[in-house]
Order: C-alpha cells, then sequence, then structure tokens
C-alpha cells in the first residue's frame, strides 16, 4: 500500500526530530524531556534517551507507546540554515548556493547538499563547504553559551 502524501510529509518530520531534545506528554499526566533516539512508524510509540521527568528522575532509555502520547514537542531553536545560507552565499557565484526551506536544505553548486545534520558529499569542494559548517556551528554554539 503507498502512503499518501500527507503521510509521508509527517513521517519526514517526525524523522527530522530524531536526535532533537523533545518533551513528550502522555494521557497518563506523565510529561519527559529527553533526546529524541526513534520511533515506530506502525505504533508511533517514541524511544527517549537520557530522559528526565518533571520530578528530575533519569531514565537512560524509555520507550512511550503512542497510544499514550498527547503531544510530541520539539524544546531546541531550530538550525539556522538561512544564516548558513547567507554565509555561503559571500563565497560562491550568484545563484549557486539554494536554501530549500520547505526541505531544510542548502544545495550548492548542485552538488553539495547541507542540513542541519552536517555536508552530504565528498572532495575539495564539500570540505571547503564542511569547513564553514563547522566554524558557524562553532559560532552559534558560542553565542548560545553567551547568553545563558
Amino acid at each position: 500500500m503507498s502512503q499518501s502524501t500527507g503521510a509521508r510529509h509527517f513521517f519526514k518530520e517526525l524523522a527530522a526530530l530524531i536526535g532533537a531534545t523533545v518533551v513528550v506528554s502522555t494521557s497518563t499526566g506523565k510529561s519527559l524531556t529527553g533526546k529524541m533516539r526513534g520511533y515506530d512508524p506502525a505504533t508511533l510509540s517514541v524511544a527517549l534517551g537520557e530522559a528526565r521527568d518533571k520530578k528530575g528522575n533519569l531514565f537512560h532509555r524509555i520507550i512511550i507507546t503512542g497510544h499514550t502520547i498527547l503531544e510530541l514537542v520539539k524544546t531546541e531553536d531550530p538550525f539556522d540554515l538561512k544564516g548558513l545560507a547567507e554565509q555561503l552565499e559571500t563565497l560562491f557565484p550568484p545563484g549557486e548556493v539554494r536554501f530549500l526551506e520547505d526541505a531544510r536544505v542548502i544545495v550548492v553548486l548542485n552538488k553539495v547538499r547541507v542540513t542541519e545534520q552536517g555536508v552530504e558529499g565528498s572532495g575539495p569542494l564539500a570540505d571547503r563547504i564542511r569547513k564553514v559548517y563547522t566554524r558557524f556551528v562553532e559560532e552559534q554554539e558560542a553565542k548560545t553559551e553567551g547568553a545563558t
């Protein structure tokens, strides 16, 4: 059976949360905050790592069954892909850096893709972009640390 376009987009959004800090609220009144490690598309159950409940109890790994989940919220600020695209635009000819906002991807010279997870590709061009990406991430982390 083929998935509808809406279902594909839904699961793409869910997959994008893997590795992010999320808060899961359940129908049993529990709320857990942790890193999303995975999900089961059949049951919509989620796996969290290093999760804490409201009382501060730590759970190294916890599986929350899908039928009890009321809400799943990403708590981290989104990665500033637009800002990274703007930096890359200063290094390449006009029109050679495209930021596809809906897909959350930057395409450079129609060869190298950049996402929140990093730079996809190899060779000198990808290495050059990877250096910019690494510097950008370090600058963003420094700003975040300076704000706290």
